[in-house]
């Protein structure tokens, strides 16, 4: 059983920065496939980046040269580094991970395990 809890949220400046983390335990860091996700009120919950087992990594159009995605086998921590933030990144931000890892990696469907999520807030 995979757990997630993510960290580093919180209230920042439209330009400013933030870092995410997760830490998850339950699987093999080097087989498991993982994803940042985020979801404001009202809307549907969408991928920000993923990055697979063997470390490839995409990201949605949104976020491309502002948000980096890495991961830390040896401490079991996936990281999301926010910069030049802006309004429309606030959300509730999610940490997604799966085992199987074949299915499309922007679909929230696609990862069995969550986190609790963490707010992020740009004003």
């Amino acid at each position: 059983h995979v757990q997630l809890v993510e960290s580093g949220g919180g209230s920042v400046q439209v330009g400013g920065s933030l870092r995410l983390t997760c830490a998850h335990s339950g699987a093999t860091a080097g087989s498991v496939c993982m994803g940042w996700f985020r979801q404001a009120p009202g809307t549907e919950r969408e991928v920000v980046a993923a990055i697979a087992a063997d470390g490839s990594i995409s990201y949605a159009d949104s976020v491309k040269g502002r948000f980096t995605v890495s991961k830390d086998n040896s401490k079991n921590t996936l990281y999301l580094e926010m910069n030049r933030l802006k309004p429309e990144d606030t959300a509730m931000y999610y940490c997604a991970a799966d085992l199987w890892c074949g299915g499309d990696w922007s679909r929230p469907s696609t990862f069995a395990y969550w986190g609790q999520g963490t707010q992020v807030t740009v004003s």
